[in-house]
């Protein structure tokens, strides 16, 4: 059976952000209501043994102190919803959203996780890779973090694409295979994360100058910086150079970017077991639409979401 792993935040932004879904307050709740349809699709489509919700649990403090201007400075989110008269965005509005949501969804049958000080992408990553090993995993998010986990087990399902990501996809689209992909980025750079990469440096053009990206076997650092030296000796190419020259910044970011135990510390890691281990699956339809009731959801249709539930509750 396959598991789910679900980017809570990450999925919650782009409903709220679309979704002009509103209560019978005359607040907004879009994010609410997408994240529950969403839910319901996606067990649908999957039809998972068991559903994972991992949420923010603020920020990598491992990262901080790496880089302390590490997701400093991100843009806001663009809104592409319609309503008859302007309601902005507000931040009591969102956090009163996503409080609402983790309390509604203790009455389902999946599992909600938040490990403080870190992120969800690394609890995402170590379940993926250590915790789920045995099992076929699908990670939902947008994030194009989680495609280094890529393999035949796991897979990523981009809810903006709306398609599964696999090994293939990653090749078409990043020019490297997923054992690389953090790798490759550590150059790229990430400027959501305001991680800056190497003037002159993209995916293509590693791709093309170091061929061995493409092929099953994981590329290390110091492959491509003793590569780079040795190039930059017979070749005109500016990009071995500009390698060469900002070493630092590569093993910063490279750092930065995996998605594995090495940005957990060994509380975060049992806490992340004890999470997974304490939680209790629970399904009480009724206490479910009384909290839709009391937040004033009074034309949202839960039915399509008990069906994949009612499935997921007897597994």
């Amino acid at each position: 059976m396959m598991v789910l792993l679900i980017d809570g935040l990450n999925v919650f932004m782009r409903h709220y952000a679309a979704n002009p879904s509103m209560t019978q307050h005359g607040d907004a709740a879009g994010g609410v209501v997408g994240f529950l349809g969403g839910l319901g699709s996606l067990c649908r489509k999957f039809n998972p043994s068991e559903v994972h919700i991992m949420w923010e649990g603020g920020g990598s403090l491992r990262r901080r102190a790496i880089y302390k201007d590490y997701k400093r400075g991100r843009k806001p989110q663009k809104f592409n919803r319609y309503y008859e008269d302007d309601i902005p965005d507000t931040t009591t509005n969102r956090l009163g959203q996503v409080a609402f949501l983790t309390r509604c969804l203790r009455h389902l049958p999946v599992y909600q996780h938040y490990i403080k000080d870190c992120e969800a992408d690394d609890v995402i990553g170590y379940c993926a890779r250590y915790k789920f090993k045995n099992q076929d995993v699908v990670i939902v998010s947008s994030d194009k973090d989680f495609y280094q986990l890529i393999d035949e087990r796991v897979k990523v399902w981009s809810p903006g694409q709306k398609r599964l990501i696999t090994e293939d996809v990653v090749v078409e689209k990043m020019h490297v295979r997923p054992s690389n992909v953090a790798l490759t980025r550590a150059f790229v750079g990430d400027p959501s994360d305001n991680i800056k990469g190497i003037k002159g440096v993209g995916f293509k053009t590693l791709s093309k100058r170091f061929s061995l990206l493409k092929s099953e076997e994981r590329v290390s650092l110091d492959f491509i910086f003793t590569e780079c030296e040795r190039l930059k000796e017979t070749s005109k190419i500016r990009v071995y150079n500009n390698i060469t020259e900002h070493k630092d910044i590569v093993r910063r970011n490279l750092k930065l970017m995996c998605l594995d135990i090495s940005n957990l510390a060994a509380t975060q890691i049992q806490q992340i077991e004890g999470s997974l281990e304490i939680n209790e699956k629970k399904y009480d339809k009724l206490a479910f639409l009384r909290s839709l009731r009391k937040f004033g959801l009074i034309n949202f249709d839960p039915s399509l979401l008990f069906l994949p539930m009612n499935l997921l509750n007897k597994r």
